[in-house]
């Protein structure tokens, strides 16, 4: 319990009405410090009297970078008073709204702020001190709490539409080894659910156009695609992305995928339940090397070294930047640059008429 910049300067007030009072008499006295030394008395008795305040942090949803997600804390107080509620924003993490509430607690109360999720991994939210204070703000006492609400960063899911067509198909042809699947039921279309899976000719006959899928009762252990894949640099981030695309394109594609990194593993599954488990393994996600018989048994491997990273799909190696489109945009832009660096000597060697020899 402190008194506040306030509070300090009532304190000198009276200390200077005590002057005045002793050298001009005491009715000075009277009209100024006794309200005031009130006043200062009642503060140190409230803010001294406060309980510590309850406080429980709600959980936050996990997301992808670049998203946003409200960060809740419950407060919970026996009495009322005034507060100052300060929370700590973590690394991977930026405020979008103050972290910081002026309110006044009473019974229950939820402070709430926003934050952009930044960088892959497990981040955190916290710790919390809360500041009660007094009515007009004279004396002030700081509750701390170590308590922290961890945020989970999936890495960035990368779009494969730009790759070269042969190696697109060199992927997807790993989600087309499965067994034959025994018909279960209809459900309604998830989002997220692969189209191949969609029963149009049963969609076509709902009057509300709603899209349904087909279940199966298989034994999701056969015929499972196993993506395993090791960092051997610190660039564990281009890995986590690189698996996090693979198996996210292999789980739209309707196959069983497992995932294997040095890390930890996800047995095979599918769906979207099975797609957010990979991804919060893939948050996580260091650098390390994998055992050579995972590495031998992996349907697809996904190798980030010192030369960056590597898909391979049955012994073939395709650059990730290459299978994502990032090749091929570099390779557009240098020939159109050799294209318009040889078309401007041509102009020069013709002088200045394109299309013109000599």
């Amino acid at each position: 319990m402190r008194l506040t910049h306030r509070g300090w300067t009532v304190v000198a007030v009276v200390f200077v009405a005590v002057v005045l009072g002793w050298q001009f008499g005491p009715r000075a006295l009277n009209a100024v410090v006794v309200p005031l030394v009130v006043v200062l008395l009642a503060g140190l008795i409230t803010v001294g009297r406060a309980d510590r305040p309850r406080i429980t942090r709600r959980p936050v949803e996990e997301g992808f970078i670049g998203e946003e997600r409200a960060v809740a804390v419950a407060i919970e107080t026996d009495g009322t008073a005034a507060a100052t509620v300060r929370d700590t924003v973590g690394d991977g993490l930026s405020s979008t709204t103050d972290p910081l509430a002026e309110t006044t607690l009473a019974g229950e109360d939820t402070v709430t702020y926003d934050v952009r999720l930044e960088a892959r991994g497990e981040r955190r939210a916290g710790p919390l001190s809360i500041t009660v204070s007094d009515l007009i703000g004279l004396v002030e006492r700081r509750f701390e709490y170590e308590e922290t609400t961890p945020v989970v960063v999936y890495p960035r899911v990368r779009e494969l539409g730009g790759g070269p067509a042969t190696d697109i198909q060199t992927l997807a042809s790993v989600a087309d080894r499965h067994v034959d699947e025994e018909f279960d039921h209809l459900r309604e279309y998830h989002r997220g659910d692969p189209l191949r899976d969609v029963h149009w000719k049963t969609a076509a006959k709902r009057p509300d156009d709603e899209l349904v899928v087909t279940e199966y009762a298989d034994d999701k252990d056969v015929g499972a695609v196993t993506v395993a894949a090791e960092c051997l640099t610190d660039g564990d981030d281009e890995m986590a992305s690189a698996v996090a695309t693979v198996a996210t394109y292999l789980l739209e594609q309707g196959a069983t995928v497992a995932v294997t990194i040095p890390d930890g593993t996800r047995p095979p599954g599918s769906g979207r339940a099975h797609h957010r488990d990979i991804l919060q393994l893939l948050a996580v996600a260091g650098p390390g090397e994998l055992p050579d018989r995972t590495r031998r048994d992996a349907d697809v491997l996904v190798r980030t070294d010192g030369d960056g990273t590597t898909v391979v799909v049955d012994d073939r190696e395709i650059p990730f930047d290459r299978l994502r489109g990032r090749g091929r945009e570099s390779e557009e832009r240098r020939g159109d640059r050799d294209r318009t660096a040889s078309d401007g000597r041509r102009d020069r060697d013709t002088g200045g008429r394109p299309g013109m020899s000599a």
